[in-house]
Parts: structure tokens; sequence; C-alpha cells
């Protein structure tokens, strides 16, 4: 129990976990062992859900029936959640601080920040977000961010590979939203033409990394000048000219700290005289002694610095800081050119030799691929790269070069190293290096130097040839008690006995051995297991070489000499006295100032605009159609039938046919009734007689053709006509004329007023009937 005691102490418990965490397996272990312990379940939770790499693990707290598949949470929702199933993801988002998103890795639907962006229950579903990673393909991708953007989100690393057109949009979101520390943009697409007025309310930036064309606009430039706090800044100067990286600090004005007759390193004393001494430079130097000189140039506060590009970009770009860095990275092409390469050292320990900690020196990307696809059939061409350029830094601790093919050195550049950097920590030399068909430049013996001047190197990697190890005794040669790791890569060897016997002398300290063993690729199985052979025997030699020099210590005396101090003579001293009087001098000084004559020209801008009035108009429409009763008269004409039996007699008689124009009717008597069978048989004999009888028969026929004219043809025309009649005069005056027409129409409900009494109007346009 005495060993859990550390526990109660909750920043060591989390510092605990979190190393934990950094192991390998470290979340699964974190996994169980809260699921395992009560007592620590919720720190260990709020370490593992600290960190997440992906939006996976917050969707995987919504209800099983709410998933598409359990086993893979991205793939959507099958419903939107209900208020009670977002419990589970608000307690376990308040623990998350940081957060990344990849749309181009796909495990995410897209259909899922819809139902979050309008089903959720409060604002921001991860209320404590303060670092936000959002790498995005498409103007939705990139607009999704906005769900996260809290604002206590302080960190924002943006990675755009395509142009999105809603960019600003999310830059101006950016800016009202937070108020960011670091800043990361990196797109393949160039910025905007307003960037720096988009993000002008970000004035409080620690950290400013811009990948992307456009960078080194001036505008850009004079904004990242004006960020006061800034401390770390990344720049990518690759495929720029000289003169696109010196435009980049075009509109910014540096500042030289010495401008008052006050100050102390000015030059002005505020005393008119021509024959004062210039003690300047003597100011100017003691101050920088004592690190009280106001600091001056571009940016003078900033302490990181991170340039991708080629050596002779970086140079003209560094030559304009002066800034007190204390850690450089940088990206070149390799390998770089010889000149380029010692200007670049030059400038390095001349701006920030006295200030500088940390120099990291690596390849771009566009070197390591040429690399990779470079063919296995002929060598690697492997350049030198002389350290000897770089000048005294007495304040380097670290440097770390990895560079694919300027990985040749020498024993030489080690001791220049030994020289100029002698509180140097940690020294790796591209450790990575493999020579196929020559072995490395670097020999054991050239280590002596390191061991023996760097008194606090505790970290080594370097690539050497140990075949030639040679053991030889020199007293001036001391062994590194520091030395704790070394790594030696692909290191050709032969004897390991005799390599582990001078490892023991030179560090007799050293913890950790490394070098590339058989499983790793393209090793030599020789060298693998004379290295192992190595490791084997240097933990005997150790003990063996710590013994003996335990001994030796305790067995010989130190005798410290002191020197007895010599009085120096006294000085001879003499008294003189120095009128320091000023001499004042009257001088006038006529000032005229310039005058310059600035006009400008100022038109109002005018705008039109007009007002469309369009009256409501509604449409009403009135059914005027007049209210027609159907009437109908059953009209029945009363038929007598009269039949006649005529018997005409045959006889021959000329006949007048000629007519009578006169004559426009024949008159008719109905003697029918009268008559009997005998008369008429009697009565033919005589010519009148025979006459008459025509004239009695057509009458009778064409009464009975006028009959059915009238009641089949006319009678239906007439009441056509005189309904229509009647609809008329209704419609003018039907008030005037109610009592004749109630008289007609009682007229007209009999046949025999139908047939008496027409109306004028149907006389006039029926013909008279009969004739």
């Amino acid at each position: 129990m005495a060993s859990l005691i550390i526990l109660r102490d909750p920043d060591a418990t989390k510092k605990l976990l979190e190393t934990i965490l950094d192991m390998p397996g470290g979340k699964r272990s974190l996994s169980r062992l809260a699921r395992t312990c009560k007592g620590i379940c919720e720190a260990a939770l709020n370490v593992l859900w600290k960190e997440l790499d992906s939006l996976v693990p917050l969707i995987g707290l919504f209800p099983n029936h709410l998933l598409r598949r359990t086993r893979r949470p991205g793939l959507g929702l099958t419903k939107p959640p209900a208020e009670g199933d977002w419990d589970r993801l608000l307690s376990y988002g308040k623990r998350v601080r940081r957060i990344a998103y990849n749309e181009s890795a796909n495990n995410v639907a897209a259909s899922i920040f819809p139902i979050i962006d309008e089903y959720r229950p409060q604002t921001y579903i991860l209320p404590n977000l303060t670092s936000l990673t959002w790498r995005a393909d498409t103007a939705a991708g990139l607009e999704r961010c906005l769900l996260f953007l809290t604002p206590d989100v302080k960190t924002v690393v943006f990675e755009i590979n395509n142009k999105v057109s809603n960019l600003p949009n999310v830059l101006i979101q950016l800016s009202n939203r937070t108020r960011l520390h670091s800043l990361s943009f990196t797109s393949h697409t160039a910025l905007p033409d307003d960037f720096t007025e988009l993000l002008n309310r970000q004035n409080a930036l620690v950290k400013l990394s811009l990948n992307a064309p456009g960078a080194l606009s001036s505008t850009v430039g004079k904004w990242v000048a004006s960020q006061s706090k800034l401390r770390c800044l990344e720049l990518d100067l690759t495929a720029r000219s000289i003169v696109a990286v010196e435009g980049f600090f075009e509109e910014i004005k540096p500042r030289s700290g010495y401008s008052t007759p006050s100050s102390v390193g000015g030059t002005d004393s505020g005393v008119f005289s021509a024959d004062e001494p210039d003690f300047s430079d003597i100011r100017k130097s003691a101050l920088r002694l004592t690190g009280d000189a106001p600091l001056r140039g571009v940016c003078p506060q900033l302490q990181q610095l991170q340039l991708t590009g080629e050596a002779a970009n970086i140079a003209a770009f560094m030559r304009h800081l002066n800034s007190r860095l204390a850690y450089l990275d940088l990206v070149i092409e390799d390998p770089p050119e010889t000149n380029d390469w010692h200007e670049l050292a030059t400038t390095i320990c001349e701006q920030f030799g006295g200030f500088l900690q940390i120099l990291k020196l690596s390849a771009t990307g566009s070197s390591k691929f040429s690399e990779l696809v470079r063919s296995t059939s002929r060598d690697v061409p492997l350049k030198p790269l002389s350290l000897e350029y770089l000048a005294f830094l007495p304040k380097l601790h670290r440097l770390d070069i990895d560079l694919p093919e300027s990985v040749i050195f020498h024993d030489a550049d080690l001791a220049h190293i030994a020289r100029t950097c002698p509180d140097i920590e940690v020294l790796r030399l591209c450790p990575l290096a493999k020579f196929t068909t020559t072995p490395p430049s670097l020999t054991l013996e050239g280590l002596k130097p390191l061991t023996t001047e760097c008194r606090r190197l505790h970290t080594l990697g370097v690539v050497i040839d140990a075949r030639a190890a040679v053991i030889r005794d020199d007293e001036s040669i001391q062994s590194s008690r520091s030395l704790l790791r070394l790594h030696v890569g692909h290191s050709w060897i032969k004897d390991p006995f005799q390599v582990a016997m001078i490892l023991s002398d030179l560090a007799p300290h050293l913890d950790i051995l490394k070098w590339f063993q058989e499983k790793n690729r393209s090793v030599v199985e020789e060298y693998a297991r004379a290295w192992q052979q190595v490791s084997e025997f240097l933990p005997h030699l150790q003990n063996l070489r710590l013994r003996e020099r335990r001994k030796a210590a305790v067995a010989k005396p130190i005798t410290v000499e002191v020197p007895v101090p010599v009085l120096p003579p006294r000085p001879e001293v003499r008294e003189q006295a120095v009128d320091a009087t000023v001499m004042m001098i009257n001088q006038g000084v006529l000032a005229r100032p310039r005058l310059h004559e600035v006009s400008v020209q100022s038109s109002p801008e005018t705008s039109d605009e007009g007002v469309e009035a369009i009256p409501e108009v509604s449409s009403i429409s009135i059914d005027a159609t007049p209210a027609v009763q159907d009437e109908g008269v059953l009209v029945v004409p009363s038929v007598s039938e009269v039949a006649v039996e005529v018997h005409p007699t045959t006889s021959s008689a000329v006949v007048d046919a000629t007519s009578h124009p006169n004559s426009k009717y024949v008159e008719t008597v109905d003697t029918a009734d009268s008559m009997s069978d005998g008369d008429l048989s009697t009565s033919s004999s005589s010519s009148s007689e025979d006459l008459l009888r025509p004239t009695f028969r057509i009458p009778s026929i064409n009464g009975m053709f006028t009959l059915v004219k009238d009641v089949f043809v006319s009678y239906p025309l007439y009441l056509s006509l005189r309904l229509l009649n009647v609809s008329l005069l209704t419609l003018g005056a039907r008030t005037r004329d109610a009592e004749k027409s109630e008289a007609i129409s009682e007229k007209l409900e009999t046949p025999a007023g139908l047939i008496a009494s027409p109306s004028p109007a149907v006389t006039d346009l029926v013909s008279p009937v009969g004739l």
C-alpha cells in the first residue's frame, strides 16, 4: 500500500497515466485500468479521452439501436437521436480537449453532421475543446468544423487539399468566435487576397504556421510583424525566388532602438561639441553583454523558427531577422550547394549564435521521395556536409541532422563540434544512413574529443567504421560520465570484443546501445550479429572498468599545489586636476518646412433606387344571367276523319286547261254531307258538274298537307320565336308589360288561340299557310 501513496497527488497521478498512454498499447492499458479500478477510473478516463484522432469514438457513444452497424459507428445513424440518447456523448464530451478530423479517411459518414447540427441538445457538444485539427477536401467538409469551434478553442490546424469557395466565410466565423494562440494553415491553393483582413482580430497569436502560395506577400509580412506576442513562426519558401523572399519584408519598418538622446545606446549626448568622442559602439557592446540592449529588427520577440525551402532562400530570409532564437528547424533541399550551405551556416552563427539552443536540419519531402524511387541497382550518391562552417555556439545543446544524401562526416567535424559547442547534450549526425560500398568516414577514435570536451553529452547517434579500432594508452583522453545512449545504425564492425573494450573506456556509464538488427530491412547480418555481441560484452567490461577506477581513486593520494601569491609593486600616484567646464556655443538653425500639396478627389457614390408600385386589383364577376322559366304548351290539333267514296266515271271530254290569272282562289263548298250515293251517280251526265268535281277534291287534299305543315313546322317555329320575344320583353320592360304578357299567355293556352292570333312579329316571319 505504500507504493500507492503517489496516487494521492492528482498531478503525479496524471503524469503517471500520461506516461502509460505514451507506451505501446497505452490506450488499451488505460481502458482496462479504468474498468478495473474504481478509484482511478475518473483520472484514467480524463487522460484517455483527452485527445482523439477521429470522431468515431464519440459517435459510438450513441445507443446501439441508433447505429447502422455497431462495430462501425462511422457508417451513420438509422434515425435521429432523442433527447435521452445524448447523455453519454455529452458526459464524455466534457473530457475531450483535442480532436482531429480527416475527410479523406472517409471513416465518418457525411449524413451524421446534419443530424448533430439539428438535434444537438446544446450549442457545443464538446464544450471544453481547446485544439482542433481539420483536414478537408471539399467546401462541405470544411464547413463542418463550425460545429466544434467553441470560444475556448486556442489552437486550430487547417489542411485544405483543394480550392474551396467558402474559405473566407469560415475564416470570418473563426475570427469572430475565437481568440487563438496557435494557427496553422496548409493549402495547395493560394491564400485569399483578404486573408490578413479576415484574421485582423487575431492579435494574440503565439504560434503561426503558413504553408500556402501567397504566404510571402508583403501584406502577410506586415501582419506577421504586427503580432506582438508571436514566439513561433513557420513558413514555406519552396520554389520561391530571392525577390519573393525579399518582398516579405517590403512593408515592414525595422525599429532601431537607439533614437533618443537619453538612450543608453544612443550617439547623441545632448551637448553640441564637435570634439566629443563617440562611445556608441562601446555602449552597445556592453549592453549586448549584459542583455539589456533593446531588441531590433523584424519580429524581435521571435524564439522559434521553422523554414522550408532552398538553402539560399532560407539564408536570405534569416538575414532580415535579429531575434533571440532558441529553436531553429530548417527543412532544406538535399543536397545543398556548397556555397549556399556555407552562407546558411555563417548566417545562423552571426544572427543567432549567442542564443541558439536547438538546431535541426532535415530534408524536404521531394528529396526523400527521390531517394525512395531511386533504383536499387546503383548506389546512392553520398555527399559530404562540412560542419566546420559553424562558428561558436555556446548555448547549443541539441544538434540533429537527418539528410538522405549529405551523410558523410569526418573526425575533424566531430572535433570542431566539440570545440564550438561545449554544452552539447544531444548530437545526431544522420544515424539512419547506410553505406553499402564505401565505409563511413567517422571512426571510433573520432568520438574521443566529444567524450573529453562535451561534459553534458548524453545522447549520440552516428554511423562509424569500427573495424580498425585500436586501444591506445593516452592519459589526455577522459571518459564521459554523462554519455548514456549511443545509436550506431549501420556501422561497420569486425572485432566485437575490442570495440566493447574501447566503449567501456569512453563511456563506462553507457546504458543503451542501439543498432539495426536483423529484423530490419536491408541490414547486413554480419554487422548486426557483431553489435549484438558488443552489447553482451559491454556491461561486464563496464563493471570491471568502474571497479578499477574506484580502487585507483582510493589508493592514489591527491596532491594540490597552491601557488604562493606574489604582491605587485606599489604604483606611483600623482594628483592631477581636470577642468570640466562645458563650453557653451550659441547656434541657430534655420528650419524651413517643406510643403507638399495633396489633393484628394472625392466623388460621392450615387445609387439609383426605384420603387415599383403596383396597386392591388381584385376582380369580381357578377352573374347577370336572366332567370328563364321554361313553359311548355301542349298543342293537340283536333282532327276529323271524313271518308269519301269516289267512283269516277270514265268519259272522254275536252277540258280547257287554260289558267285564268284573275282567279286567285277557289271556293270550295263542302256538300259532302248532303249528297248521297245516288245523287253522285246521277249527276255525272252534265258537263258543268264534271268541271266542279276536281275543285272539290283538290282543296281537301291541300288542307290536309297544310295542316300537317302547320303542326310540325310552323307551330314549333312560332313557339320558339314567341319564347325569344317574351325573354327580350322581360329584360327590357318586365314590369310595364307584365299584365299584357299574362293576357297573351292565357290566350295562347288553347290551340285555337295560337292559331287565331299570332303576334305581329311572327306574322312577318311566317309566310301564309295554305297558298
